[in-house]
């Protein structure tokens, strides 16, 4: 019995009778280079867009810009970051991959946007775990320098809830003297896990409204009325940064989308654009 056995040609890749390829099919240099090239995209443009203020969103009312405006522009540069950072990227993959020989068209189209979409993911695994973190400092550097005092006192939950607090606790009058940090960061405590819960319960309403009588000179009834006002606007505060999380992750969500679809049309027309360039 004999065997023959065809050596696969150094230049394609693939043996001399059209047989099955002996080199992997995805070019993972292009594909790493294309991912590099994004991710350093997407900083450079999340910078421009942080210098044009497109990240300042805040959910208070009369502070900085309106929120629902700034939102819209922080999404749509968002999708737009997306969209040039990992068509570039994309596109450089499908230039640089190595060409592959005697392959069907259908199939180089689809190993031309594999490695577009491997582009998208090696680059948001870039961009989370390597670049997460400049990113963050610079646009919240801002913010945590103004508030870095306040940070270093925040030993509870309760810190979170600090303005309704000082709500309850809030008097015309001469307050008594003596130090009501304890009770304040307990009122704190009950507040955020009433929040936590959907509401306050009864008995702890009860208590709050005694202290703050007691500390403000009211009566017990407008002290229950105030408990009341305040622990339905926390309650109402957390309810609407919730729906704004969620509003902002479904963008998220859908920029991501983009992103993948755009990185692997790029790196088809860059494929194209390579296997159709002739020797000159």
């Amino acid at each position: 019995m004999s065997s023959s056995y065809t050596f696969p040609d150094t230049k394609t890749g693939y043996n001399a009778g059209g047989g099955e390829a002996y080199s992997s099919g995805v070019s993972w240099p292009a594909v790493i280079g294309g991912a590099f090239v994004a991710a350093a995209l997407s900083l450079i443009l999340l910078a421009l867009g942080s210098g044009l203020g497109l990240s300042s969103v805040s959910p208070w009312s009369n502070v900085g810009a309106s929120a629902s405006t700034v939102g819209g522009m922080a999404i749509g540069w968002l999708i737009l970051m997306q969209i040039i950072a990992l068509s570039m990227g994309g596109y450089l993959a499908g230039r640089l991959r190595t060409k592959w020989a005697s392959i069907h068209n259908d199939e180089v189209y689809f190993r031309d946007t594999a490695h577009g979409f491997l582009v998208w993911a090696l680059s948001l695994v870039i961009t989370v775990f390597f670049l997460a973190s400049a990113a963050t400092t610079m646009v919240g550097g801002a913010a945590t320098g103004a508030g870095a005092a306040m940070a270093m006192e925040a030993n509870s939950p309760a810190d979170s809830n600090g303005y309704f607090v000082d709500s309850l606790f809030r008097s015309t009058s001469n307050p008594p003297a003596g130090n009501d940090a304890s009770q304040r960061a307990e009122v704190g405590r009950i507040i955020a896990k009433g929040l936590m819960q959907q509401d306050v319960p009864a008995a702890d309403k009860t208590y709050i409204a005694q202290l703050v009588a007691a500390r403000t000179g009211l009566s017990q009834s407008d002290a229950e009325k105030r408990v009341s006002e305040i622990t339905h606007d926390a309650r109402q505060a957390a309810d609407t940064a919730r729906k704004a999380t969620a509003h902002l992750l479904l963008w998220i969500f859908l920029a991501l989308l983009i992103g993948a679809f755009c990185a692997s049309y790029a790196a088809t027309i860059g494929g194209r654009q390579r296997d159709h360039l002739k020797l000159i």
